[in-house]
């Protein structure tokens, strides 16, 4: 396997820096201990013929390493899960259960998450916007409650070991910052405190910010 590759935008908007996706693949990165290179690539390019026969809806991050080429997200970091030990647990029960909080992040909890962003930020003009933020609240409340419940006392979602599945999680839950939801479920905020203090978080989150420092 060569070196991976992956993509990530050479800018985005102030309010976005620190949540990009490529975000999630580099922190997998750093856990598992794998070198790994990054394409910066500009909107433009992004939305180009040449990216989407890589990326069909024109998007970030991809990921190529020489024989595997894949793109969204989740299927990044469970990739990247697999090529060395510190993302998925040995036992098959405890990798399933990693497996399924991945995808419970992006399918349960990511949707309701995003849908405060469409009326907060991206379709914020809309007339509609103002009178569904009420049942945006709710709904995205009523799977934080739930999220919480799972979680319970507990340091991760499966116990005491930190999973593909938490990296996911935290990565979802981190676009609600700033916007006083978490305020009322203080188990999930300090579960993501706990993942954006882990160093790999760190050396992640710093590298994804320089992009943009250097685009400045």
């Amino acid at each position: 396997m060569t070196k991976p590759v992956i993509t990530a935008y050479k800018w985005v908007p102030p309010f976005a820096q620190g949540l990009v996706r490529d975000t999630r693949a580099r922190w997998a990165f750093e856990e598992v201990g794998i070198d790994y290179e990054v394409d910066v690539i500009d909107l433009p390019y992004a939305k180009s013929e040449a990216h989407r026969r890589f990326q069909p809806f024109g998007q970030i991050p991809t990921y190529s390493d020489g024989k595997v080429e894949i793109f969204e997200s989740g299927a990044i970091v469970l990739h990247i899960a697999s090529l060395a030990p510190g993302l998925l647990p040995d036992d098959p029960a405890g990798r399933a259960r990693a497996v399924q909080w991945a995808i419970a992040a992006l399918n349960s909890i990511e949707p309701f998450v995003q849908q405060l962003a469409v009326v907060d930020v991206f379709e914020a003009d809309r007339d509609w916007s103002k009178a569904r933020r009420p049942k945006v609240i709710e709904d995205l409340k009523g799977r934080l409650t739930d999220l919480e419940a799972a979680l319970g006392d507990g340091e991760w979602l499966d116990g005491d070991g930190f999973t593909a599945g938490d990296l996911m999680m935290v990565s979802v839950l981190r676009a609600l910052r700033n916007t006083g939801v978490l305020d009322g479920f203080p188990k999930l905020a300090a579960y993501i405190a706990r993942g954006e203090a882990r160093p790999a978080f760190k050396k992640a989150i710093a590298d994804h910010m320089a992009v943009f420092a250097a685009a400045a």
